[in-house]
């Protein structure tokens, strides 16, 4: 099989990926209209998702670390079809669910398809997939909202979770056909206490962070929830480190360079999901705030086509300065760039363009800082390590992007006296980021930081 159709078969799954987590969002008014139940209800259906993802990725990590990756991959494919059927099909409520926390588990997929873009290509075109790879799940987002805000304009929201159904039986059909072998390793043993412990203290963590209405109107409890997470998942490092085959290598971790990007990782995830949640709900709010665009949901999906394509600009060309500006420079300048859309938002956002050139920006600094990022921990973790690896920086993304999401929610919330916050908390909101992301940039400056 041909370098070039491997790479296709590789972006292609990362860009499913993407596209199969983003459908609750755009859906869930539809969703909540279809099924008789409340907005909260139908929140889950994106929430499940994401919960299910950050589970299975350190799971699917490992798994892909060892000799039958191709076998896991193709019955996680399969898991996604089953789940994307569940979808589709006139179901309960709980089925859909059901269905959803299905195709979030598959989320962990895009780090297996980084194992093997390392394992079977050549240093250089490796590296380009990798990085396309870390663009896709991320603004690869930009491809699901619009589409799925068309389809379920035209045809209703199973027509939009149909989406999902066609292009996961296209990557399994794909995968059977397209995905290689994993190079002969010893047999990995999946670590169930672990994976145990880690079930129950990501979820914990994700969701007690996610819940604004939790925080304003019982902080206390949240807190306990928070700590009690935390607590557990110093237990979970503590039996990892102790573990002769552990789920996750945390001596891999300890790595100064390993720890500083994902530390970078996890406050810039911060400030580009405020940002992005910002800019989303601001156009949908209707004029009559006095403020916003009141664009509908394939509308505001179309604002964030600049985001796609720019990160996926972005995604091309950083391989190609990393070797002469350094992972130090890169992470810097694209953290820079989404600094300069957070001053772009704060200071202009009184025209439809503005905001969409917020968004540009945006995805193109984003795009950018997840390029960059994989070569920074993949530059000191041995090859067989490589899911594994990417795996744990995927699910302190997933934090970042919950924190920024639900800082957003809390500072709109406390600047919201009737139906919509103020025009004024947007600005709030806008001007905390900016300082979040100027942390980002000291935090580069001063901690160790390698590249391959």
């Amino acid at each position: 099989m041909s370098s070039r159709r491997l790479v296709a078969f590789l972006v292609f799954v990362g860009l499913i990926v993407a596209v199969i987590g983003s459908l609750g969002a755009p859906l869930i008014t539809a969703v909540a209209e279809e099924y008789d139940v409340s907005l909260a209800a139908s929140q889950w259906t994106l929430t499940i998702a994401l919960l299910a993802g950050a589970v299975a990725t350190p799971v699917l990590g490992r798994l892909g670390s060892g000799p039958r990756r191709r076998t896991v991959v193709l019955v996680m494919l399969g898991v996604e079809v089953i789940g994307s059927l569940l979808t589709v099909i006139p179901l309960p409520f709980a089925l859909l669910l059901v269905g959803r926390a299905l195709q979030g588990s598959g989320i962990g997929l895009v780090v297996l398809m980084m194992a093997v873009a390392r394992d079977h290509l050549d240093e250089q075109r490796a590296a380009r997939t990798i990085a396309l790879l870390s663009v896709a799940s991320t603004a690869g987002i930009g491809i699901g909202y619009p589409l799925s805000g068309l389809l379920t304009d035209l045809a209703g929201v199973r027509a939009a979770y149909g989406l999902g159904l066609v292009i996961t039986a296209a990557a399994l059909l794909a995968a059977v056909f397209a995905l290689p072998e994993a190079p002969p390793r010893p047999s990995t043993r999946l670590d169930l206490r672990g994976a145990i412990l880690l079930a129950i203290a990501l979820p914990a963590l994700l969701l007690v962070i996610g819940e604004t209405n939790l925080w304003r109107h019982h902080a206390a409890l949240a807190i306990a929830i928070l700590v009690a997470a935390l607590l557990v998942l110093i237990g979970w490092t503590v039996l990892e480190a102790h573990t002769e085959k552990p789920l996750v290598d945390v001596r891999l971790l300890r790595h100064p360079a390993v720890a500083a990007a994902n530390l970078v990782m996890l406050t810039g995830g911060v400030g580009m999901y405020l940002l992005f949640s910002l800019i989303t709900r601001y156009v949908q709010t209707p004029a009559a705030a006095g403020y916003g665009f009141g664009l509908n949901t394939f509308e505001a999906g179309l604002v964030l086509v600049p985001f796609s394509i720019l990160g996926f600009v972005a995604g091309r060309l950083v391989p190609g300065w990393r070797e002469r500006l350094g992972a130090r420079w890169l992470l810097a300048a694209s953290t820079a760039v989404v600094l300069a859309a957070f001053v772009l938002f704060a200071l202009a956002r009184s025209h439809l363009v503005e905001p969409i050139l917020a968004i540009g920006i945006l995805g193109f600094g984003v795009g950018a800082f997840s390029a960059a990022m994989p070569a920074v921990i993949l530059a000191v973790t041995p090859r067989e390590e490589t899911a594994s690896a990417m795996s744990v920086n995927a699910v302190v993304r997933s934090v970042g992007f919950s924190t920024g999401s639900a800082l957003g929610g809390l500072i709109l919330a406390a600047h919201t006296t009737g139906v919509f916050p103020r025009e004024s908390g947007y600005g709030a909101a806008a001007w905390i980021g900016v300082a979040a992301t100027a942390a980002t940039l000291v935090i580069i400056a001063i901690l160790p930081l390698k590249q391959q």
